[in-house]
């Protein structure tokens, strides 16, 4: 990984384009492809441009072709319906006019409404968790169990469970938008992980090496607002792994026991042929 939160920062940061569509930069990543967490974070950004008074509730997003680091992205939005209190439109991601990314997103007026709330895992504080670093994900991270999705030779059941917290200096732009993209970009990166946990002998840091692995569908919902710059914990799940493909899920709860988003991920894994011996 060579960006740091900074440059995440930065990149979320828009800029206007040719026919009402605006483009955005990649992270300085050390390989060509666009991380998808990057992807998922400016889609939201280009819908804050469009939204008014709204707020975004829900995130679909397909990746049918993977994109190059070396161009910028432009984000073309359609308004498809603007309600009084319900907005749903569609984002189009394109590199050098291919389609790299499409997504279909659905916004809403706050309002008061009836409460049931959910009861929050029992997991403990963050001080109980282990520190580790995740690449991709530049800020503070404490893994529940202190399990190592790097490790193939720990296996476990598909579950995996961290907090995280992003420091409070690094945000230029305190917004609910900025903490959900900062949010967004973060869910993309452990389901395959957490998925090859039962799998004595394979992690995710074999990508590329034992496996190829590509997001195919990543899902947001947004329940209430929240702040990442105070601890909330990630619990999630993949309990398929079957036909070349996984699947997971997850939730976001703050630490003080409120559910305020959850997550869903469907990718791609193939076996690489390994050499004859």
């Amino acid at each position: 990984m060579a960006f740091d939160l900074a440059n995440l920062i930065s990149c979320l940061a828009l800029r206007p384009a040719e026919g009402g569509r605006l483009e955005g930069e990649n992270l300085a990543l050390d390989y060509r492809r666009v991380f998808g967490g990057q992807l998922l974070a400016q889609t939201i950004q280009a819908l804050r441009a469009h939204a008014g008074d709204k707020s975004l509730k829900s995130l679909v997003q397909y990746f049918p072709r993977e994109g190059d680091v070396s161009m910028p992205i432009t984000y073309a939005v359609d308004e498809r319906h603007v309600g009084r209190t319900f907005a749903t439109m569609g984002v189009e991601l394109t590199q050098a006019g291919k389609l790299i990314s499409a997504a279909a997103a659905s916004l809403h007026l706050p309002e008061a409404g009836l409460e049931n709330p959910p009861t929050p895992p029992s997991t403990g504080s963050p001080e109980d968790a282990v520190p580790v670093v995740i690449d991709m994900i530049p800020w503070e991270i404490r893994v529940v169990g202190g399990v190592d999705l790097n490790d193939g030779a720990v296996t476990g059941p598909p579950a995996f469970q961290f907090w995280m917290r992003v420091p409070a200096e690094a945000i230029t732009d305190d917004s609910t938008w900025t903490h959900q993209a900062l949010l967004a970009h973060s869910t993309d990166l452990t389901v395959i992980g957490t998925a090859l946990l039962p799998i004595a002998g394979l992690s995710q840091a074999d990508t590329g090496r034992a496996f190829h692995s590509a997001v195919t569908t990543h899902s947001l919902w947004f329940h209430q607002p929240f702040r990442l710059t105070d601890w909330v914990l990630v619990d999630q799940v993949a309990p398929v792994l079957s036909g070349g493909r996984v699947f997971g899920r997850g939730d976001v709860w703050t630490a003080d026991g409120r559910l305020v988003a959850s997550f869903a991920q469907e990718s791609m894994v193939r076996l690489l042929e390994q050499p004859a011996t």
